[in-house]
């Protein structure tokens, strides 16, 4: 079927807001995106005729319960590509899931061993590593980013960054900042050539392009669920189940447990030995209809529609003054980005001196255009490139060129305003 974002945006009643005199253009999600009416009905079912606890209740309502838990997780693993749903371990979100890679993997860690990141992480993919280094004595290193917003891979060959010392390397698939798509089945190949482990972030991209776990070539892979339609206080780690049957628990509680004594506990196989205490139930049932809704569009074509607003909102953003777009801002013959996602940030520079992202984000928002202004979990990222803060406007599959020009027309009266 043809992608019809008109009638994509029919599913999606907020979108028919206004603010103050406006249309609503919600360019935010790279934040949180917003939700399909279809997401909220199913988890209004499941708490309205369903709702029972899981793996415990010996009832009717606590079957139902688990069944359909059980089959969210199995939904979800068919959607990335997963061996099968053992692999597959909620978390309340993609932080958690990347903090139980760090503890769970740092328990074999020692002084002198070394974990790679890069200076384009979101703070959910440093500070957990920062910690475990402080704990373990082990190491933290990373990649630079070049003036273009990629990874300077020839610097970190230079390096050597990438190592016989190297035992964890972490990296986006795609940048929340800059929307550069990295390569990470390069890095994973690197990784493992030296006996690494490889995670990827993939709360950017996961949502964004069809994922394949197999093809990534990762170890362990960290997604959130209301960036993808879905509801907030779910996310997923998939792992490889030979590597999620070797790591220890991360939380102690119940269901993670195979028995209990006063001397000593045992614990469950993977996926319960990530899941202790009563998980978000409800969450992961609509992340599996979220996971439907996407599905019976097509991530390929979420993706190709994605890329041509991105390429468009690239084009257009450029021919503002002053305004400098952070990335890649290469466009091929047909006018898509090349290796970006469909977040944008700039800074916008007028007559006297860099306007302030809040100050942009408020008059847009007065314009009915929602962005985000700061250093939107990156400030490292933010520091390499000399500017303490940036403006963000990000694209989903409901995002209309339209919307686009109402961005452009905003910032336009923005520096206008600022340049009186």
């Amino acid at each position: 079927m043809p992608f019809d974002v008109e009638a994509i945006r029919g599913d999606f009643p907020i979108l028919d807001r206004t603010v103050g005199q406006f249309p609503l253009a919600y360019l935010d999600s790279a934040n949180s995106s917003q939700k399909p009416q279809v997401v909220v009905e199913t988890i209004d079912d499941h708490y309205l005729n369903h709702y029972a606890n899981v793996a415990r209740a010996m009832h009717t309502l606590g079957a139902e319960a688990t069944e359909a838990y059980e089959g969210a997780r199995s939904r979800l693993a068919r959607f990335i590509g997963a061996a099968g749903p053992q692999e597959i371990v909620f978390t309340k979100n993609a932080s958690e899931a990347l903090n139980l890679c760090a503890h769970t993997l740092g328990s074999s860690l020692q002084a002198g061993d070394e974990i790679v990141v890069s200076v384009m992480e979101h703070h959910s993919n440093i500070v957990p590593w920062q910690l475990l280094c402080e704990r373990t004595g082990a190491v933290l290193r990373w990649f630079e980013v070049t003036p273009d917003g990629r990874l300077d891979l020839d610097k970190a060959a230079a390096d050597n960054l990438i190592n016989e010392r190297t035992k964890i390397v972490s990296i986006a698939w795609v940048s929340n900042v800059l929307g550069t798509v990295n390569p990470v089945r390069q890095i994973a190949d690197q990784a493992h050539a030296v006996g690494a482990t490889m995670i990827a972030d993939g709360s950017q991209g996961v949502p964004q392009m069809t994922t394949d776990v197999s093809e990534l070539g990762v170890d362990l892979l960290a997604f959130t669920g209301h960036k993808m339609v879905g509801p907030t206080g779910i996310g997923v780690l998939w792992g490889r189940y030979g590597l999620l049957e070797k790591l220890p628990p991360f939380l102690g509680g119940g269901e993670m447990i195979e028995v209990v004594r006063m001397t000593g506990s045992t614990f469950a196989p993977p996926p319960a030995r990530f899941e202790a205490g009563t998980p978000p139930i409800v969450q992961a049932v609509g992340l599996a209809a979220a996971a439907d809704y996407l599905d019976t569009i097509s991530m390929a074509a979420i993706a190709d529609h994605e890329q041509a607003i991105t390429g468009y909102a690239l084009a257009e953003l450029q021919q503002i003054e002053g305004l400098t777009i952070l990335g890649p801002t290469e466009l091929d013959s047909q006018g898509r980005p090349v290796d970006r996602g469909g977040a944008v940030s700039f800074a916008l520079q007028g007559r006297y001196g860099q306007i302030h992202p809040h100050d942009i984000a408020q008059m847009l928002d007065a314009r009915g255009v929602a962005v985000r202004g700061g250093h939107h979990c990156a400030r490292p990222l933010h520091e390499a490139y000399g500017i303490q803060s940036s403006t963000r406007a990000s694209f989903y599959l409901y995002t209309t060129r339209g919307e686009i020009d109402q961005l452009v027309d905003a910032l336009t009266y923005t520096k206008k305003f600022f340049d009186k």
